[in-house]
């Protein structure tokens, strides 16, 4: 039994994806419920990496550890779960933009393509914290990096155009909204939200001192769109397109110092 002093909160945000075709292997009924906590932290295993194989293209969609994107044509997809061995790394894509029973699931490598709701996406990168996909058809190309009629969040899923695009001014904007890189953003290990830019919003859900592990999670047009669980001093994680790295974990706050530009 952990300490109650050295844990706070509870992880909770549901995950999903959207209806997908594609290679590698199927697992029908979507696993277990994703917002549940882990049974005990001081069990969790480290990633043995590659932190990440394949190559991430400008305009790639990335879907991020946990959580959904909802895609041109009204269907989504999650990164319900991650492996690797020290030299390869796979991804196991769920279904649907937000979590439901029964959904399907299917196991990915860099190089593999998956169809979603009839739209053909190749699997361009596997990171412990993102898949990139690259949509094949020009039209869905096009739909995500269509520039939204505002940049200001409206909240909800009037926000699809904030949340889910390639769009290169939003995600600039996305960009200005955190502290510039080499800086380090705290997040309150308290449950409270922190909110950001093109309707994101961050939260900690929860910190273990003991195992040296914590839960962070994003949403964004009110779709969970990353649930970081079990993360480390060290580890990467991307919020809006930016990249940080796990700098620091305090029994009151998670620090992560931005790596990308």
């Amino acid at each position: 039994m952990l300490r109650p002093a050295s844990k706070y909160g509870i992880a909770g945000a549901a995950l999903t994806l959207l209806a997908l075709t594609g290679c590698g292997s199927s697992s029908g009924g979507g696993g277990g419920d994703p917002t549940a906590s882990p049974a005990t932290s001081l069990a969790a295993a480290k990633d043995k990496g590659p932190v990440c194989l394949g190559d991430a293209p400008a305009d790639g969609v990335h879907v991020l550890r946990g959580g959904g994107f909802r895609l041109p044509g009204g269907g989504g997809v999650q990164y319900a779960t991650a492996d690797a061995d020290g030299t390869t790394r796979t991804a196991t894509l769920r279904d649907g933009a937000r979590y439901e029973s029964g959904q399907q699931q299917w196991t990915v490598k860099p190089g593999g393509q998956v169809t979603l709701s009839g739209h053909a996406y190749s699997v361009r990168q596997i990171c412990s914290y993102r898949v990139v996909l690259k949509p094949k058809d020009a039209k869905d190309k096009a739909a995500l990096a269509a520039a939204p009629k505002s940049l200001q969040s409206a909240g909800g899923s009037a926000d699809n155009g904030l949340c889910f695009t390639t769009n290169r001014s939003v995600l600039a904007a996305a960009a200005k909204g955190f502290p510039a890189k080499g800086q380090t953003l705290s997040l309150l290990g308290n449950s409270g939200v922190q909110q950001f830019p093109i309707g994101l919003s961050l939260t900690v859900s929860y910190i273990d001192t003991t195992a040296g592990t914590a839960g962070l999670g994003a949403n964004c047009a009110a779709i969970p769109v990353a649930v970081y669980k079990n993360v480390r001093v060290g580890d990467s994680v991307e919020f809006a397109g930016v990249l940080f790295k796990v700098s620091q974990l305090t029994e009151q706050a998670v620090r992560l110092t931005r790596t990308s530009a």
